[in-house]
């Protein structure tokens, strides 16, 4: 019991203001996880192609098979 006040004592004193400024690296870091996430995720242009017809999509060259790999065609080499 004696450790775990001491403990929050030292946290409280040595950790104001630092502790402030440490969450909010920590949120902004975060932040840049989630926008880079976002970035990458590809599921609403698959989502798209994917409410085009068969039609539409032939008139892009595509299939409804190769929706996914036209989406990936960069990062996909097969």
């Amino acid at each position: 019991m004696a450790y775990t006040a001491h403990h929050d004592t030292f946290t409280t004193a040595t950790t104001g203001q630092t502790g402030g400024r440490f969450s909010a690296l920590l949120a902004r870091i975060g932040a840049s996880f989630a926008a880079y996430a976002a970035r990458q995720s590809r599921a609403d242009q698959i989502a798209a192609l994917d409410a085009l017809s068969d039609a539409e999509l032939a008139s892009l060259g595509l299939t409804r098979e190769g929706i996914v790999h036209h989406v990936f065609r960069d990062k996909m080499y097969i």
